[in-house]
C-alpha cells in the first residue's frame, strides 16, 4: 500500500530549460553549445555540474551564484517554469488521499521559491537545506523522517537514473521514473531502470490511478 508520494524538483516538476539559459548568458556561451556539452556529461553519467569544467576550468559554482543573485540575476522560479501537469497532478494525489511531498537537489534559496508558488503538497525541502544531497543514503533518510509512514509506503519520483530511482530504491523506497528532461528520455529504458523502478511514467497523471486505483 502506497501512502506517500514525494517528487524531485529539477526535470520533475520545473523545467529546467530557462535556468540552464541563464547560465550559459552568465558564463559567455552559446545557449546550444551549453546544452550540447551538458548532453554529453549527462550521457556519460556524471555530474551535470562538471559541464561549466568545461568552459571554466576550476568553475566555483557556489560563488558563481552568490555572483548572479549580487547582480540581480539570481535564482527564480515561476508558475510558468512547471510542467503542466504539475498542479493538476498534485491535486489529484492528495485528492486519493496520498501524503504529498516534495525534497530535491536544490538550494535553500529554491525552496523558498518553490514554497512561495503553493503548490498543492504537504512538505518542501531541499540538499541545501539539509546539508546532504541526492545519492547519499543520508539525504534518503531524511525523506524517511519527513514522510508520514514507512519508505516502503512512499514513491520517490524523479527523472535521474542514479539520484532518483537507484539511490531511492537502495533506500527502500519505491520508485517512479518519469520520462522527460534529457535524463528521464536519456535512461528510461536503462538496465539498472528496469531493474529498480517500479513504474516508468510519462506524465504525474498516470501517478494516482497507478498508486491509488478507485
Amino acid at each position: 500500500m502506497v501512502t506517500a508520494v514525494v517528487f524531485d524538483v529539477g526535470e520533475t516538476l520545473l523545467d529546467d530549460s530557462r535556468e540552464w539559459g541563464a547560465w550559459a548568458d552568465w558564463i559567455g556561451v552559446s545557449r546550444h553549445t551549453f546544452s550540447t556539452v551538458l548532453g554529453a556529461v549527462t550521457a556519460a553519467g556524471r555530474d551535470n555540474a562538471e559541464t561549466f569544467q568545461y568552459f571554466k576550468p576550476g568553475f566555483d559554482l557556489a560563488r558563481e551564484r552568490r555572483l548572479r543573485e549580487e547582480a540581480g540575476q539570481g535564482e527564480h522560479i515561476e508558475d510558468s517554469d512547471l510542467y503542466s501537469d504539475v498542479r493538476p497532478g498534485l491535486v489529484a494525489l492528495r485528492e486519493r488521499g496520498l501524503w504529498v511531498g516534495v525534497a530535491g537537489n536544490q538550494t535553500a534559496r529554491a525552496a523558498e521559491l518553490l514554497r512561495a508558488l503553493e503548490l498543492p503538497v504537504d512538505r518542501i525541502a531541499t540538499s541545501g537545506e539539509w546539508g546532504v544531497a541526492k545519492p547519499s543514503p543520508e539525504f534518503f533518510a531524511r525523506v524517511a523522517e519527513m514522510v508520514p509512514d514507512e519508505p516502503g509506503e512512499t514513491v520517490y519520483v524523479g527523472d535521474h537514473r542514479d539520484n532518483d530511482v537507484v539511490a531511492a530504491k537502495a533506500a527502500g523506497f519505491r520508485t517512479a521514473l518519469i520520462r522527460r528532461g534529457p535524463w528521464g528520455y536519456l535512461w528510461a529504458d536503462d538496465p539498472l531502470v528496469r531493474r529498480d523502478a517500479d513504474w516508468v511514467i510519462d506524465s504525474l497523471h498516470d501517478l494516482p490511478d497507478l498508486l491509488s486505483p478507485r
